[in-house]
């Protein structure tokens, strides 16, 4: 059955997030004062990172609003009992260096563009409409999808079928008929693949290169091999390097 749909993730699939999450806290934490507290820059930039993939994991599971997220991200780094008050204007200020760092993968819009006439676009994200919709308007590409769907809004996360069905439903496909991509090999790849999508890992070498790839997605290394992979007549398509 031919694929009519891409449904994409975005942080770290499109948007180049670990740069730009690395860049921004580094510039944060000069600008508090707080470098003085790790012994390296990386060392605190490691905390912050795995501190926000706990408690995006608590927000996925249903045990902490998006809200929530944030500011315990706040408070468990610093170690501190700010009021939400103060954990919010805590991360503003952390969030005014990071969109300094906003940047697509340079294999984006190639492939956007190889795709736009062959395929139809949506996204879905385990983030918030407010942020990503933004996100995608900054970064110049939001008029490129039919509908932006987030976990925030839908009240169900990735790797949960419900998710990834929901974003087949607005396009008005069945599942076997959208292809997903997305960079975590568990919650985008095998969760997509689950839901009967046509599953497909994009693999940058980054925190999951070590990883065992599930069974089920589908692994690239670049997007210019998603067009090939689809099926799609382009001559930006290359040959899958993994298979």
């Amino acid at each position: 059955m031919r694929i009519h749909a891409v449904v994409w993730d975005v942080d770290d699939t499109l948007f180049d997030y670990t740069t730009a999450d690395r860049l921004g806290m580094r510039a944060h934490l000069t600008a508090e004062g707080l470098l003085d507290d790790y012994d390296t820059v990386e060392q605190a930039i490691t905390r912050w990172r795995e501190i926000t993939d706990a408690q995006w994991a608590r927000f996925a599971a249903g045990g902490a609003t998006f809200e929530e997220q944030r500011r315990d991200r706040v408070r468990m780094f610093l170690g501190q009992d700010l009021t939400d008050a103060e954990a919010d204007a805590w991360f503003q200020r952390y969030i005014a260096h990071y969109e300094t760092a906003w940047a697509l993968f340079p294999d984006v819009l190639p492939v956007l563009d190889a795709l736009a006439a062959s395929h139809r676009h949506a996204v879905l994200s385990n983030s918030s409409l407010h942020v990503q919709d933004r996100k995608l308007r900054v970064l110049g590409v939001h008029d490129r999808f039919e509908n932006i769907l987030c976990a925030a809004e839908l009240g169900v996360s990735k790797p949960e079928a419900g998710a990834f069905l929901a974003a087949c439903e607005s396009l008005g496909l069945a599942p076997h008929q959208v292809a997903y991509v997305g960079d975590h090999p568990e919650i985008d790849g095998r969760g997509a693949a689950d839901a009967g999508l046509l599953s497909v890992w994009i693999d940058r070498g980054g925190a999951y290169a070590t990883i065992d790839p599930p069974v089920g997605p589908h692994r690239i290394a670049s997007l210019a091999e998603l067009p090939s992979l689809l099926g799609a007549d382009s001559r930006f398509g290359a040959p899958s390097t993994f298979g």
